[in-house]
């Protein structure tokens, strides 16, 4: 069993492995289908039924987990064979997975929501395992830092932060007063960067746009257009003067930094503390159909993030030069180092601590939380991809159709019996985080009470308001 630092497992609500089953067992069959529920647990027990699987992922640092997994032979300990893809963007990779093409995925924590809920594509996805914590920032170009560095408050001769949007609203409204359009780039509609941009552009008092029905650009009303570009065109995009600024995950704002084109300004740990970033995610009849294959699947990726983030980062820097091989992220080493390895680059000179910028397996980021969840479904509505208003028990019903902890629970558990983790790796919970405030703007989410918190935003659909061609309407 790989060690855990007495650090790391002093945050963990301690538990028993029998209480750790004792919950698996409660949570079993939560969120199934009518159409079908997925396997329970207890049926996921024997040799994987499909050995071998294709699963697809984008060049991000957060598919971290899949390749480790690969590279140290977690994948063949469970009895799988498997083969990495990387996919052109979200759009096919999602396609893939819904086709059969590929069996799972490194997926957006959106995509499975939206899938289920018809947005853009219907199709009933599931998602077992969180991949990782935080991961992302929103980089700025050249051009539009020199239009604010010399107006943000300052700290130790570096700039204070995080950097609030109202920084930047004097630029946008410059923009506006030329009658030019403020362009910013995220990599899909339902995408945890479009939601981060969103939530820091409104939280500093810029408008970033809603979405009529059947529409994916999400412009109505926007002060700042925010388009779609794939992770690692970024720096392209940007560079061709394209968007003025984008929020991706990395190694793709170091790569701007390297290429001396763009600044980080925020982080998106600084937007939302400790945020879900990626899933797992495959099709419900796969895990229905393939019950010990989805846990033995789930149990070698848990194993990886446990490798990622064990002994305070010690193998990070073998992880960097895994993932800067072509077939993974390929990018240059010293650019994954730049916020993988326990710090984060702003700017030259600018090089600040980041212990928790990318993590794998503390703090329970492998569990998936209905509260996670239901925050997605929340910017959704908040913008309008969810078109109308719903009770707070249409959230909590959604996410734990989509969401599977049981089957977290039962590979995990499984794990602890056999002393690969720890038990106190596991939470003891309902599915929900404790309300928070950790947020940007100070307001305090409770994953239990979705409505008031859409109502709690200045920026953004009330109750009763729908958007439409002309605008936004209702009370």
């Amino acid at each position: 069993m790989t060690d855990i630092t007495k650090g790391q497992l002093n945050r963990r609500t301690a538990m028993g492995t029998l209480a750790g089953f004792a919950a698996a067992m409660m949570l079993t069959g939560c969120g199934s289908s009518e159409e079908g529920a997925v396997a329970a647990p207890a049926n996921a027990d024997g040799p994987p039924e499909k050995p071998n699987l294709k699963l697809g992922f984008i060049k991000l640092t957060d598919m971290a987990p899949l390749a480790i997994a690969l590279e140290k032979g977690y994948f063949v300990e469970e009895g799988l064979n498997v083969a990495l893809e990387p996919q052109a963007n979200w759009k096919v990779l999602l396609d893939g997975v819904i086709g059969g093409q590929l069996d799972a995925a490194h997926m957006l924590a959106g995509q499975p929501l939206a899938a289920t809920l018809g947005y853009g594509t219907k199709a009933e996805l599931i998602a077992p395992l969180s991949l990782d914590l935080n991961g992302n920032a929103i980089t700025l170009s050249n051009r539009v830092w020199d239009m604010i560095k010399d107006d943000l408050p300052m700290e130790g001769g570096k700039p204070r932060h995080p950097i609030s949007a109202a920084a930047l609203k004097p630029v946008v409204d410059s923009f506006q007063a030329q009658g030019k359009p403020f362009n910013m780039g995220m990599v899909f509609p339902v995408s945890t960067h479009n939601y981060e941009l969103r939530y820091w552009l409104a939280a500093g008092g810029i408008n970033p746009g809603f979405y009529t029905p059947g529409d994916v650009g999400g412009t109505m009303g926007a002060d700042v257009n925010l388009s779609v570009t794939p992770p690692p065109q970024m720096p392209a995009t940007m560079e061709a003067g394209t968007i003025d600024g984008y929020c991706v995950g990395e190694p793709w704002n170091q790569q701007a930094v390297a290429r001396g084109i763009g600044v980080p300004v925020v982080t998106d740990d600084q937007i939302w503390h400790n945020n879900p970033e990626k899933v797992l995610g495959l099709r419900e009849d796969f895990a229905a159909s393939y019950p010990a294959t989805t846990a033995a699947l789930i149990r070698a990726i848990i194993k990886a993030q446990q490798w990622l983030d064990a002994d305070n980062g010690a193998n990070r820097e073998e992880a960097v030069e895994i993932l800067s091989r072509p077939n993974y992220v390929g990018a240059d080493p010293a650019v994954l180092a730049a916020s993988m390895t326990g710090q984060f680059t702003f700017e030259p000179g600018d090089t600040r601590p980041a212990p928790g910028f990318n993590i794998f397996f503390n703090d329970f980021a492998g569990y998936p939380y209905y509260s996670d969840a239901i925050w997605y479904l929340t910017q959704m509505r908040r913008w309008g991809q969810i078109a109308e208003d719903h009770p707070d028990s249409w959230y909590v019903d959604t996410a734990k159709k989509v969401y599977r902890p049981d089957l977290y629970l039962a590979a995990a558990n499984k794990l602890v019996a056999a002393q690969a983790i720890p038990a106190d790796a596991v939470p003891q919970t309902d599915g929900f985080r404790e309300p928070t405030a950790e947020f940007i703007d100070g307001l305090t989410y409770d994953g239990r009470k979705p409505n008031a918190y859409i109502a709690s935003f200045s920026i953004g659909l009330k109750e009763g308001q729908q958007v439409t061609a002309s605008g936004v309407s209702g009370t």
